[in-house]
């Protein structure tokens, strides 16, 4: 590939169409506030080094942080996290900078919270992310460790080792009015960080949140796909009428930082993005994608016609492009910020907005209880769908409605 993927020759991001941040005013009108708050502060970053926690980080630091812990399951990203903050110019300005390959609801994270002095700021982006982990009950059930259990147990670790700071946990758009279970699943995140035991236990600390778009090209999402693919030689694949809304990877990192150091606690941020400016389909950003690189598309709805024909379409100036049926489980045609029921704030922000955390219809502890016990091997029945759906419809019963149910998941499609 001869030109910048992400993007166009005029130096728009090919999916957000923007060639500056949206959120570089807020960022600039707020320095003096964002600095008086993170100057000097330790901050602990948990499952930071993926795309959304990284960008975040470089957000932060230059605010002029003491001390940065990062912790992440994943080596590798880690390892090249470092090689990017140490690389950008003028290095790395923070002299208490350590990454540690932790899970985050692990014991040995326990011992290092006991081992370190409080933590000012501590941001949360550990989760299973995408709606294709609900292939089987088996994934969810991973879901519902990572994205519910293992918050209410960092967040009660926090609390026993005297943290009274800020505290940030990312969540999606996908948890407004859920249609799959890993957006129900953050939903439920969402009960436990502003109303569980847990969240009691940390006093005064304050709470924040945010929901957002889709981040152009991040890891492991549709539009890096494109990258890697025509890397590969390889057709490119997208669903047909879904529409999706979108923000940078530079933009997803100051969301959190701006949300996470600003927003009041209770609040979950949201970018000010409305569906008749910004909702974008994906089809048509694959197409911008092909172009350019210097194709034209040609389009195809069998894969195997795709892969067999990609040489001779290239050699005439074409790259296949997949187009897909949306009928996968949990797949939902638009995207949407706000939950029936919710409230929209004002923040004193250009970019963001947020919605006031509205409280669940059922018990949180007795459902995280549940959960621990299914984890810990005490469920004698077979493990369902259904019955995990059950768990969390006791703190959000429409979701037995507007869960998007189908035979089909995204691993059986191009």
């Amino acid at each position: 590939m001869s030109l910048n993927p992400m993007r166009t020759p005029g130096g728009a991001n090919i999916a957000t169409g923007r060639t500056i941040s949206m959120f570089s005013g807020d960022l600039t009108a707020q320095n003096t506030l964002m600095s008086k708050r993170v100057s000097g502060k330790r901050i602990l970053a948990v499952g930071a080094a993926g795309s959304i926690g990284s960008n975040t980080i470089k957000t932060l630091q230059h605010f002029g942080p003491k001390s940065l812990h990062v912790i992440d399951q994943n080596e590798n990203a880690l390892a090249e996290l470092v090689r990017q903050l140490r690389s950008q110019p003028g290095g790395l300005a923070i002299a208490d900078f350590r990454t540690l390959p932790l899970d985050y609801g692990s014991h040995a994270t326990l011992q290092f919270l006991k081992a370190q002095a409080a933590y000012d700021i501590v941001l949360n982006f550990a989760a299973i992310k995408h709606v294709r982990s609900e292939k089987d009950p088996f994934s969810t059930l991973q879901m519902f460790d990572t994205n519910i259990l293992k918050q209410d147990r960092f967040l009660n670790w926090l609390g026993q080792t005297g943290f009274s700071g800020r505290y940030f946990s990312v969540s999606t758009d996908k948890a407004a009015n859920p249609s799959s279970l890993m957006g129900a699943t953050k939903r439920v995140m969402e009960h436990v960080m502003f109303a569980s035991d847990g969240r009691k236990t940390l006093g005064n600390a304050i709470v924040t949140s945010a929901r957002f778009a889709n981040v152009a090209f991040s890891n492991g999402s549709l539009l890096e796909s494109f990258v890697n693919r025509m890397k590969r030689d390889e057709p490119l694949a997208c669903p047909i009428g879904v529409t999706r809304y979108f923000v940078s990877l530079e933009e997803s990192g100051e969301i959190c930082a701006l949300a996470s150091i600003l927003a009041p606690d209770g609040h979950i941020a949201i970018p000010r993005l409305n569906p008749e400016d910004h909702l974008i389909p994906l089809e048509k950003i694959a197409r911008a994608f092909i172009n350019n690189q210097g194709f034209e598309p040609r389009i195809y709805e069998d894969e195997e016609a795709a892969i067999k024909n990609l040489e001779t379409d290239k050699a005439e100036g074409r790259y296949p492009l997949i187009l897909t049926p949306a009928n996968t489980a949990g797949e939902k045609p638009y995207e949407e910020f706000v939950a029936e029921g919710e409230s929209v704030n004002e923040i004193g922000l250009n970019g963001l907005r947020s919605v006031s955390y509205r409280k669940s219809h059922g018990d949180v502890g007795s459902v995280v209880d549940q959960i621990r016990q299914l984890l810990s091997g005490e469920h004698s029945g077979a493990l369902e769908t259904e019955f995990l759906k059950a768990i969390i419809a006791k703190l959000e019963p429409k979701f037995l409605e507007t869960h998007v149910v189908s035979q089909l998941n995204l691993d059986q499609r191009a």
